[in-house]
Order: C-alpha cells, then structure tokens, then sequence
C-alpha cells in the first residue's frame, strides 16, 4: 500500500529551505517536519488514533497545516473547518461524524472528544483499507452544504515527483477550500515557500506581494477586480508577480483586459477544478483570452448539453448528506458550468446552469451582460442576475457599485443606452440598483441566486 508519507519525508532533503511564512515568523521544512512529528505524539497522548474522524477549525496556520500533515500520516479522515460562526462549526462537526474536533488559535491546541455511535458506509471503507480521508463541504450559498469525501492518500499521491522549484507564492483560498489545499500540496511538494495573510482585505495581500516578492498569486475573478477598484496595486509594488491565476467562477472578458493592462508582466492563467473532482491542470489559451485547455492525465472530460461533466481519478467516494444526482450513473461529475468551444478546441466557462435568466423562453448568460457594462467608464463592478416578471417569467437586473461623482439618478439611462448596440435588448438589465458594494462569499465568488 502506497503511504502519503512520501511528502513529509521529502522534508528533509530542503531542510535548510523556507517552508511558510507568516506573521513575520519565518519557519523552515525542518522546523515543519519537527513540528509534525511533535504533533503525532500529541495525537497518542489524546488517544487520536488511526481512521477517527478528525476536524481541524482554523485558517491557514503553521500549526494547523503541520496538524493536517500529522493527521494524514496517521490515517485520520480529516475536516478542515474555517468558518468563524459557531453554529456552522458545530453542523459539520455533527454531519461529518468527527471523533475528535481540534481548535488551533495562537499557536494553541484545545482537543475535544465525541461519542459517534455510527459511521456512515464511505468513512468506514477508509478505515477498512487504512487511507486517510478529508471531508470538505460545499459552498453553500444555496441550500445546505454538501459533505463531500476524499481518499486523502489518493489526493496527495497526484503531487508526487514534482520537480522543486524555489518561489514565493501566496496562500490565499481558504483552508477547507479544494483550491487553497491544491495550492498547499502544489507548495509543499515543489519545497517553494507559502506566505499566509492574516486576512484577506486588498491592501494586506498586495502588501504581502510587496514585501516577499511573491511570484504566483491565486486568486477569484471577484478578488482581482476588487484589487483593481482599489487601485492598490498602485500603491504597492507588485512586479514581483510573474502568474496570477484565477478561477471558481465565469471571468468577464473586459475585466480580462483590464487585469491584463495593470499587471503587463504576469501571465494570467484560468484554473479549473472542482470540490468533487479536483483541481485540473489547466493552459489559456493566452494571458487575455478566457478560453483554457484541460491538459490532466488523471482527468477526463465531455460536454453534453454544452454543459461540463468530468470523470476524475480523485474524485470524492461521495456525499455524506446527499445523494449522487450530479453524477451520472457511469460516474461523470455533471459540474453545472455551460462552455463554449472554440475551433482549436479551447473551452470557455460561460456561466452556471443554474445561474442563466431565462426572458421569455430567450437565455440570458450574467457574465456576457457583465463584460458589456464592466467597460462603462461609470462602472466599477456589477452583478447581474435575473428577477421574477408576471409577464416574461423572468427579467434582468443588474446591482452596480458607481464610481465617485457618477449622478445616481441618471446611471439606468446611460446603462441602456450604453448596452443598446452591444446586446440584445431582452439582454439590458430593466432593473439598476446602485450598491456599495456586490454580493459575494468569504471566497470571493458573487452570490447571485436568481430571485424568482
């Protein structure tokens, strides 16, 4: 049996190399593979043994990350929790079935004990073959969140033989995120140096690539564009960057353009993966084109109603809390993201299924609508989303954050007559809200529900 403490091992060859920086403190691999090792006899002394269920609630941490490397090679199936709300903590402990909840602040554990009387089928054929696991759980912006698990040994074994590489990049998605972890696995394996935040506002993330000279920064569509309203990468100097990639959500192509002018010198990469799946190893077409190849061995896709279904070698066992409709009865994930194709074969995200207004029988993509106005000199960001109509079942409705000395009155006029020659008219938003700010998640991905 292939074991995943191929990657703690890998430590001691890069000892002396910066692992993780993070409030200033500077920790070393070694200093890494020691904490680990401290930390697995801190798991026999609290009787944590092989295959219980394990949640880890914290952020990104020194502590933490050597706690979920520990755990990993003590066969634990482990529940990264970053939520600040109690009553969402205590819903995964309990959907997740955890043994043992451990709360790591400051540098400080607090281990607690649960009687679980039963274990569902899935966590159970972990323990049976002695692999660790990882529970993670959907976004849930709407409806309850989806408990998904990994074979975490299958997971990490994808990021074996990775050539090293010394860079700083900075670990920006969240601790119990698929994108964030990926970033982790993909920093630890090629021994290259992670620099935790100690949040995620603007002016401390473009500080940080200031400071550390960080070459990679994975990002949101969301969060670029924030850093852009801004104007904090004018105020820090971020030429450091050589790739910022980008994913979890639809990237307006005018928003492409406009990223692409301020950071001239970074390529700009689309990611793709998902929760289910797995993050894909991904090429775009080109710095500013939104269309991207899915270029992984371990990654099958198709497009069946020109929506997205991908059949991966780390894909989840399944859902603890739901039942298996997004896949097909062969397996394929059914991911709910529409594509168009290209001539040479390069796919773009277009939107969520679930998201497209539908105006009298025509669809209405919110991203298209978005890139439209996003070119508004008026505009500093925008969400589009449709409404419920008594007459067409549907119509657009478009929030939007105005810049400074923009009459507030008069923007519904000039929207439509800036967007009348460059869509459709069942297209133009007929509802304009002035916001300060778009809805979005703790991930930064616009929560757009339709309000039907």
């Amino acid at each position: 049996m292939e074991q995943t403490h191929w990657l703690i091992d890998s430590f001691a060859d890069i000892e002396d190399n910066i692992a993780i920086i993070s409030n200033d403190k500077v920790y070393s691999y070694k200093n890494l593979y020691d904490k680990i090792f401290e930390l697995k006899n801190l798991l026999s002394q609290n009787h944590i043994q092989t295959g219980d269920v394990v949640a880890i609630v914290s952020d990104y941490l020194f502590e933490s990350i050597a706690l979920l490397l520990a755990l990993s090679d003590n066969k634990n199936i482990i529940v990264p929790i970053s939520s600040k709300v109690q009553a969402s903590i205590d819903e995964k402990i309990e959907t997740a079935y955890c043994d043992k909840v451990v709360y790591v602040e400051n540098g400080v554990f607090s281990i607690t004990c649960r009687e679980v009387l039963s274990k569902h089928d899935m966590i159970r054929e972990l323990q049976n073959i002695s692999h660790s696991g990882l529970i993670l759980f959907s976004s849930g912006s709407t409806g309850k969140p989806k408990a998904m698990i990994h074979d975490l040994d299958n997971l990490i074994n994808t990021y074996k033989d990775k050539k090293k590489k010394s860079m700083n990049m900075l670990l920006f998605l969240m601790f119990d995120h698929i994108g964030g972890l990926n970033t982790l696995f993909n920093i630890l394996s090629i021994g290259s140096t992670m620099i935790i935040p100690n949040g995620r506002e603007v002016d401390e993330i473009c500080s940080l690539i200031e400071k550390y000279k960080i070459s990679i920064l994975p990002s949101s569509p969301t969060f670029l564009n924030l850093i852009l309203m801004s104007s904090s990468h004018t105020k820090y100097d971020m030429s450091s960057l050589r790739m910022i990639t980008y994913g979890t959500e639809a990237m307006p192509s005018s928003l492409l353009e406009r990223l692409k002018d301020a950071f001239p010198k970074a390529k700009l990469l689309q990611t793709f993966g998902t929760s289910e799946t797995g993050i894909a190893t991904t090429s775009s077409k080109s710095s500013n084109s939104t269309f991207m190849k899915i270029d992984s061995t371990d990654l099958d896709y198709k497009i069946v109603n020109n929506e997205l279904w991908l059949k991966s070698k780390t894909q989840i066992l399944g859902y603890l809390n739901a039942s298996m409709e997004s896949f097909s009865d062969d397996g394929w994930f059914k991911t709910g993201d529409l594509v168009e194709v290209d001539s040479d074969g390069y796919l773009k995200i277009i939107g969520r299924a679930k998201e497209v207004i539908n105006v009298g029988g025509e669809k209405v993509l919110p991203c298209e609508v978005e890139s439209v106005i996003l070119q508004m000199p008026q505009i500093l960001d925008c969400m589009v989303y449709g409404e419920k109509n008594a007459i067409t079942g549907q119509n657009v409705a478009v929030d939007v954050v105005l810049k400074s000395n923009v009459d507030k009155d008069s923007i519904k006029k000039v929207l439509r007559i800036y967007c009348k020659d460059k869509l459709d008219n069942y297209k133009i938003p007929t509802k304009v809200n002035v916001v300060e700010h778009t809805n979005f998640g703790e991930r930064f991905k616009k929560i757009r529900g339709n309000h039907v």
